[in-house]
């Protein structure tokens, strides 16, 4: 049985890394799906079992803020945002600082995937009113989602998992990871504004360019609804901060509330979770599980203790995060590695590696990919090759600065 579950936990894997499995028309989420149900079938896993592998704390979480962001998306708050930024009468370089630290916040507190979908076509079209070239605008988008979103335990869903697995402290946590969070986003501005210049008009044909705007890209601005939004995000941060109710409960409360309205539908708002991104976590925690259980991960981390790369210290954890993060994505990266996440540091080290190693390539982000996607359908090309010459300095300068903080903090005495 043991061979049975590696073969099927390394088509699993084979499928994250490819994204897909060739001659199959499965994605992802797919892939981890099917590989559960493998393990079922085959009777490596009993329903009962699957069912026990599953992390209930992060899938709550992940989806009571997938709740709270379509509420702030249907009450048209991610747009009336990006036009408040981009009204701003400011130079290009101080604009796309504005924008960075916004969508940074952002991304902070509600899913770095949902602040990317709203933002980008509502971005494009302003840059290209304001006769700007979006390009430097959309990849600082991506960039400071990425960055912005290793702030909190909430940002992103490794963050979400890791949070919830390890029982971190909410404000310990930002604590930690607001330093190299905020010289992240500086060296993002700064990389930037250094390649682009004095380029910074539109260099398109504006007849040519594809500017129609769709009634789902601008939604209507609601300042009741997005107060209301707004409202249970601060109270639920509140709870996060200075009180011990658990996490996913609070989150939950919070959903239900924005779900009890008079004029959004619930099934405006469900439609808007991302039900794919559960899915593939759901197969994941069972495949990985499945895994565990077999004994091998611990032998193999035992084993690269001895060759003198123990994952339970910080160096080789950083650096395991960081390269697993590009090789399989960063949730499939930090579940195959917080077995071995024990160090007292272990989760902010896992939390910041895994997530600003998203900034690496194009197909290293969700975020990124959704940025791309509204670029193409506004008749911009945004491809991997134009997508590395930024985020290939900005992973690396962000990566080195929080090794450099980390190394900071253990020197400490």
């Amino acid at each position: 049985m043991t061979t049975a579950i590696v073969i099927v936990f390394l088509i699993v894997y084979l499928g994250m890394i490819l994204g897909g499995l060739p001659f199959l028309q499965l994605d992802r989420t797919g892939v981890a799906l099917l590989g559960a149900i493998a393990l079922v079938g085959i009777g490596a896993a009993t329903p009962d079992e699957a069912v026990r592998s599953l992390h209930l704390p992060t899938l709550i979480l992940l989806f009571a803020f997938m709740v709270l962001s379509a509420q702030l998306r249907l009450g048209g708050f991610y747009a009336w945002v990006t036009l408040k930024l981009a009204a701003l009468s400011l130079t290009p370089p101080l604009l796309l600082g504005a924008l960075i630290g916004g969508v940074a916040a952002l991304s902070a507190v509600f899913s770095n995937d949902i602040v990317c979908l709203a933002v980008a076509p509502v971005l494009i079209d302003a840059c290209r009113r304001r006769g700007l070239d979006p390009m430097p605008y959309l990849l600082a988008l991506a960039c400071a989602a990425n960055v912005g979103s290793a702030a909190t335990l909430i940002g992103n869903p490794q963050n979400m998992l890791i949070g919830a697995t390890l029982r971190l402290s909410f404000g310990g946590y930002v604590a930690e990871a607001i330093g190299p969070v905020l010289l992240g986003l500086l060296a993002t501005w700064g990389i930037i504004v250094w390649q682009t210049r004095g380029r910074w008009t539109d260099s398109l044909d504006a007849a040519g360019a594809v500017s129609a705007r769709r009634a789902d890209d601008l939604p209507a601005f609601d300042s009741w609804q997005t107060a209301k939004g707004l409202t249970v995000a601060a109270a639920l941060l509140g709870v996060f901060l200075f009180t011990a109710w658990p996490r996913e409960a609070a989150a939950l409360v919070g959903a239900g509330v924005l779900l009890s309205s008079r004029k959004l539908h619930s099934r405006r708002m469900l439609g808007l979770v991302d039900w794919e991104l559960l899915v593939l976590f759901v197969g994941l925690f069972v495949v990985n599980h499945a895994l565990q259980h077999t004994g091998l991960v611990a032998e193999a981390v035992a084993g690269l203790a001895v060759v003198g790369a123990p994952l339970d210290q910080p160096g080789p954890l950083f650096a395991a995060a960081a390269v697993l993060s590009n090789l399989v994505s960063n949730v499939p990266a930090v579940m195959l590695l917080l077995p071995a996440a024990t160090h007292p540091l272990a989760g902010p080290i896992l939390a910041l590696a895994s997530t600003l190693a998203g900034n690496l390539l194009l197909v290293g982000s969700i975020a990124n990919l959704i940025v791309a996607d509204a670029a193409e359908r506004r008749g911009l090309r945004l491809d991997w090759r134009r997508h590395a010459s930024v985020g290939v300095p900005v992973t690396l300068a962000t990566l080195a600065m929080s090794a450099l903080y980390f190394g900071w903090r253990l020197a400490r005495p």
